[in-house]
């Protein structure tokens, strides 16, 4: 499997060289991201669990599918570079944060609102 790392490095590659970097600002990114999302929920819009469970089934659709998350994730890996953030180890802290906000001794199997439980 190829480290994020490799894959940041093949996304930047990419884009220096076809001169993309000045386009390729914070605002610009979250707006491209934010319509790769509208894309990729096109997928998902007006269908059921159950339906979408069994459409991605066909391998024309998971494909369209697997394409939307990529450029949803290149969007995301190319904005964490730019700001500076490294996101494994956002994703880690995140996860640590997370363990501690919902013990599993208070959640396992349900879900309640962070701030329900600062009041239990």
């Amino acid at each position: 499997m190829t480290e994020l790392s490799e894959l940041i490095e093949g996304i930047l590659r990419f884009r220096d060289e076809r001169d993309w970097k000045k386009y390729h600002t914070p605002k610009n990114l979250i707006i491209s991201l934010l319509i790769e999302l509208g894309e990729l929920s096109e997928h998902f819009q007006w269908k059921t669990n159950e339906e979408i469970l069994q459409s991605i089934h066909d391998e024309r659709i998971k494909e369209k599918i697997a394409e939307e998350l990529a450029d949803v994730a290149i969007y995301l890996l190319l904005l964490t570079n730019e700001l500076g953030i490294n996101l494994e180890e956002a994703i880690l802290k995140k996860i640590k944060k997370n363990e501690e906000k919902y013990p599993v001794d208070k959640v396992k199997g349900r879900y309640v609102k962070y701030t329900e439980l600062m009041e239990q």
